[in-house]
């Protein structure tokens, strides 16, 4: 039996949801097929969860500010020949309501319950605020 299960992973070295936008344009950061990946070194155990209708939530500079549905995880071996996952995602970022997260290794399992909601579709292609100022706004209950 599954139960959905969604990734939360830092996007490092990202400013912001157009510069993560505009890694996973580049060619090595996507498959043959052209959809976004991203290779870790540990394979899910819970991939049938996450298989399931989840998504990897992305944090950047400490606050989780967008997601990406999972659609496939594919093997990948690397120039040192050592296997690896790729988490092949749905191309396009979907924001979510600013949640601070404090930093951490590799990526974690997030419950559905405990992930941050989409924002309106109407709030979609508004300029985030900077990260720093949504984490402030967050901290004192402002969404």
């Amino acid at each position: 039996m599954t139960r959905t299960v969604h990734l939360l992973k830092l996007s490092v070295g990202t400013e912001d949801v157009a510069g993560l936008a505009a890694w996973q344009a580049q060619k090595r950061a996507q498959t043959d097929d052209g959809l976004p990946r991203h290779i870790t070194r540990m394979w899910p155990k819970r991939a049938a969860d996450i298989l399931d209708g989840g998504s990897i939530f992305w944090v950047i500079k400490g606050v989780i500010l967008c997601r990406q549905p999972v659609l496939r995880l594919d093997e990948y071996h690397s120039a040192d020949g050592i296997r690896r996952c790729a988490i092949v995602c749905k191309p396009g970022l979907i924001r979510v309501e600013a949640t601070p997260k404090r930093p951490f290794q590799g990526w974690r399992y997030l419950p559905v319950d405990d992930a941050p909601r989409d924002l309106p579709q109407g709030q979609q292609d508004e300029e985030p605020l900077p990260p720093a100022l949504a984490t402030a706004l967050s901290a004192i209950g402002v969404r």
